[in-house]
């Protein structure tokens, strides 16, 4: 130990932000571990390196007593005061002592726990970076492909693309540059992980709130949003003010904003619904593009009968019945299409049934 060690300190705590008096103090608790394993564990010693200079002080502790039993522990007060004059029967002695090898051994315990206290350092430093950034989008660049897993490059560390949020269909070509959500950040032994997806909602909520300034100073509001990743999604907006258009804002001049999230999305169908506290009209506008004729709503089980034309059935319930589900997820209410026909049918029925129990009743 040397001053130049003591100035390698001082770089450490300046370029990592690792206190120097914190390392010096888990040295010094280093290096006493290490003097009980190789000169025997019965002496009590305190080790003290000099802020300043490096210098390494031995001492071992040693109560002042009138008669020693242990002296290893214990020291006689006449021999405590030729030391120190001002030693006390009850007090701790401190008597320099110079071991042999000893400074080969600090040495190297001190280079080896520096170098632990910097790996344990930075890996805080990246967990604290990246656990504020949760929820969150982050640019990465795609490193490699690992048993179905896309590890993505974030600058200090790299996010891992599980199978279940990579998109169906997307490219994920190495060194291709990626917008990405993270999912959690967890600590682990090797350091932190990080967990990121490209089909969580949340990335196109943050891609709206950075692309639409009125979400972004809060005049529209997000309300819920619906997405089966790579193929469509659906989001319900509202506005503070009455004079504020929610849906035009996000799809902007030309519909230049909704595009540039449509394009990185990889051309993922964005509809943007005006939300309404109306559950017929708010459920009436989930089903966009379909126009629909009626809503008839359950409030007790939040069911809805929505009727539309006939030409317009198939695209109001969606190819598989995507339109609809989204429709359901989007509003939380369970929705049930039917066609104008279909309700008319339903309605003939209805009143046939009626008109049977009117007769049987007489």
């Amino acid at each position: 130990m040397n001053k130049d060690f003591i100035l390698a300190l001082d770089s450490v705590e300046k370029e990592k932000g690792i206190k120097k008096d914190e390392l010096i103090d888990a040295i010094e608790a280093a290096i006493a571990s290490s003097y009980k394993k190789n000169y025997g564990s019965s002496h009590e010693i305190k080790i003290n390196i000099d802020r300043e200079t490096g210098e390494i002080n031995v001492h071992a502790l040693k109560e002042v007593v009138e008669e020693v039993f242990d002296p290893n522990i214990e020291i006689t007060l006449d021999d405590a005061k030729q030391i120190y004059d001002g030693y006390q029967l009850g007090d701790v002695a401190e008597i320099e002592i110079k071991p042999k090898n000893f400074g080969r051994i600090a040495a190297q315990n001190a280079k080896q726990l520096v170098v632990q206290r910097i790996k344990e350092a930075e890996r805080n430093i990246i967990f604290d970076q990246f656990s504020e950034r949760e929820d969150e989008i982050i640019n990465g660049v795609i490193q490699r492909k690992e048993k179905n897993n896309i590890y993505v490059d974030l600058g200090k560390t790299e996010g891992i693309l599980m199978p279940n949020e990579q998109v169906s269909g997307e490219d994920y070509s190495q060194n291709k540059r990626i917008k990405v959500y993270v999912l959690e950040v967890k600590k682990t032994t090797k350091g932190p992980q990080i967990m990121v997806s490209r089909t969580h909602p949340g990335l196109v909520k943050r891609l709206f709130e950075n692309e639409v300034p009125e979400i972004y100073d809060g005049a529209v509001t997000i309300k819920s949003i619906s997405r089966e990743a790579g193929s469509r999604t659906k989001i319900a907006v509202s506005a503070v003010e009455s004079n504020i258009d929610p849906v035009g804002s996000c799809v902007g001049p030309k519909g230049i904003r909704v595009q540039n999230i449509v394009d990185e999305l990889n051309g993922e169908k964005i509809d943007i619904i005006k939300w309404s506290d109306d559950p017929r009209e708010y459920i009436a506008s989930s089903l966009s593009p379909a126009k629909v004729l009626r809503v008839d709503v359950n409030e007790l089980e939040r069911s809805a009968l929505v009727i539309v034309d006939d030409y317009q059935l198939s695209l109001a319930i969606g190819k598989e019945g995507q339109n609809a589900r989204l429709a359901a997820k989007l509003t939380g209410w369970k929705i049930d299409i039917k066609s104008k026909s279909q309700s008319e049918n339903m309605e003939e029925i209805d009143q046939i049934a009626s008109d049977l129990l009117d007769d049987l009743d007489l």
